[in-house]
């Protein structure tokens, strides 16, 4: 039994001059904490490490590096917090919220800069929004309403009764709301107890996503329609950018991130009704790596922005269980004999040990599956829940199921030359029996 945390957010119209005001204020106000926790920053040096790992000196951190240590004692806080009570014309509390949200913005920036995705520059808050905490919320379940205290005696109520989707998050939570200056944006959450029946390892790649699963088989999930209208409005925005019109500019941006979402909601409701009751296991991919100038060639950059694998991955967490895992040499891995090939080139993966000839795809989505198990198991040892257990050609763990989504209407579907529901199929690639 694993606990499934759902979260739906909707937002609810708001017109009051009020909003606005305490949104100025928040972000002057926000803006200045930054600053001064951005002041106290200590830079401290961290030296290379050394670590023995099978018998070998391997080096952790390769260079001397600054880093930077932000302040977080209680007499900072305290300092901090009384700064900016000065002249606060709302709430204590909105104080509280304005010095949370500002340690959570340096945390995400000093990760960053760690990583190498940031430069040494204080961050700028540039988006008008508010965050409230819950001590400045009370919520009436009955009644619908939520009441956000703006100053003592001052509050502010929305309502979601009989709004479009009150039905879907009856008997739902209410957190933490975000102000914005003309809506207030309500996160709804709930969790339950799922029986998991079956994981599934995902491989994301620019056409397809290639799943894996005992019990099913491969899984193919046909990514060629999002591609293609991807293209096709990276066309139409380079001829309004040549024509100089920014109006049709914005109306391109506009629809393509919309088809492309209303894409992505087909997939993942197609793939809640084909797997239900699974993990879906995909790789922790960083985009900024795979769009690098330095990493990767100019035309396999462009490729790789086009495609939403973030947004795929999160929309499918968002109604399903799922976990992140290494991506590190998936594809380059025998998952018979854990042989890792230095070169690999073409789309068919040959192991030089066992001789295993398999589609790269197919041999990345079963090490992807494989790892995950193997870092549940203790000490280490595979469970080998990865491999099949059975010498009939005709099992089901030797079928594939191709799968795609319609660009109009709701219902997923088999690609040609396959009609009908979704079904099973033998397999196209040569070499799978090797596995067995």
């Amino acid at each position: 039994m694993k606990t499934l945390e759902l979260v739906k957010v909707y937002s609810i119209p708001v017109k009051d001059e009020r909003v606005r005001e305490l949104i100025t204020w928040y972000l002057r106000t926000l803006q200045k904490a930054i600053d001064v926790i951005w002041d106290n920053i200590k830079w401290e040096y961290r030296f290379p490490k050394l670590v023995r790992k099978s018998g070998k000196l391997v080096v952790i951190t390769g260079l001397k590096i600054r880093v930077p240590a932000i302040p977080k004692n209680k007499v900072f806080k305290k300092m901090l917090r009384d700064m900016l009570m000065r002249n606060n014309p709302y709430a204590s509390h909105w104080v509280d919220a304005v010095i949370r949200t500002a340690y959570s913005i340096m945390e995400s920036w000093r990760k960053r800069y760690l990583k190498g995705k940031a430069r040494k520059i204080k961050p700028r808050v540039r988006r008008r929004f508010a965050r409230c905490k819950t001590t400045l919320m009370k919520v009436d379940y009955q009644a619908k309403t939520i009441r956000i205290t703006l100053r003592p005696g001052e509050y502010l109520t929305v309502s979601w009764r009989s709004t479009w989707f009150e039905h879907r998050v009856r008997g739902w939570i209410v957190g933490e709301v975000i102000i914005k200056d003309d809506r207030i944006i309500i996160p709804f959450k709930t969790s339950k107890e799922v029986e998991v029946k079956r994981v599934v390892g995902w491989d994301s790649n620019e056409l397809t996503l290639d799943g894996y699963e005992p019990s099913i088989g491969f899984i193919h999930i046909n990514l060629r329609p999002l591609q293609s209208m991807k293209i096709v409005y990276e066309r139409k925005k380079a001829i309004a950018q040549s024509k100089s019109r920014e109006e049709v500019y914005k109306k391109y941006v506009a629809r393509e991130r919309n088809r492309e979402k209303d894409f992505v909601n087909k997939l993942v409701a197609g793939l809640r009704r084909l797997l239900p009751n699974s993990i879906h296991v995909f790789e922790d991919l960083d985009k900024e790596d795979l769009v690098s100038r330095k990493r990767v060639k100019k035309s396999r950059r462009k490729r790789n922005a086009r495609m939403p694998w973030r947004s795929i991955h999160r929309r499918i967490s968002e109604t399903a269980l799922t976990v992140l895992v290494n991506p590190k040499n998936t594809s380059r891995t025998c998952p018979r004999c854990g042989y890792v090939v230095k070169t690999q080139v073409g789309r068919v993966f040959k192991c030089q040990r066992c001789g295993l000839e398999m589609n790269r795809q197919k041999v990345a989505s079963v090490n992807i599956r494989k790892r995950y198990l193997e870092g549940r198991c203790k000490g280490g040892k595979p469970r080998m829940w990865g491999f099949p257990h059975s010498n009939d050609p005709e099992a089901s763990m030797m079928v594939e199921l191709w799968a795609g989504v319609t660009p109009n209407g709701w219902k997923p579907m088999i690609w040609a030359p396959m009609k009908g529901a979704l079904k099973a199929m033998k397999p196209r690639v040569e070499g799978w029996h090797q596995l067995i």
